[in-house]
């Protein structure tokens, strides 16, 4: 799954900060930015999530609707594998990672290999 942009970050929030699908009107009255942004902006933006499959689209009259297609904990957790397989070391960079975790990145890997040794 390929990066996103900033703006698509925002909008990608807006998704994930919902509790339902929205339409492009919505996004846009929703989101935060230092500037106002065109009503074709957002629907471009909602667009081009679409094709990378971060969004999915649902007719709704002559409107989409725009839902994540994934939680924002299974999307960053995508991402990890990516980097991880990208890396042609998965074990050294995971190694790294657990050298320079911050005391709170350690309790929560600590509590999560806890919680998955607990399990048969």
């Amino acid at each position: 799954m390929r990066g996103l942009g900033e703006l698509e970050v925002k909008v990608m929030d807006v998704l994930w900060s919902a509790s339902g699908p929205l339409r492009v009107r919505e996004v846009l009255e929703r989101l935060d930015t230092p500037r106002p942004l065109a009503y074709t902006t957002v629907m471009t933006v909602l667009d081009n999530l679409h094709g990378k499959g971060w969004v999915r689209r649902n007719r709704a009259g002559r409107a989409y609707e725009y839902t994540a297609s994934e939680s924002r904990a299974e999307a960053g957790a995508k991402l990890l594998r990516d980097v991880l397989a990208s890396s042609g070391d998965a074990e050294r960079v995971l190694l790294h990672f657990a050298r320079s975790a911050t005391p709170e990145e350690s309790d929560i890997l600590r509590r999560a290999l806890n919680r998955r040794g607990g399990r048969g």
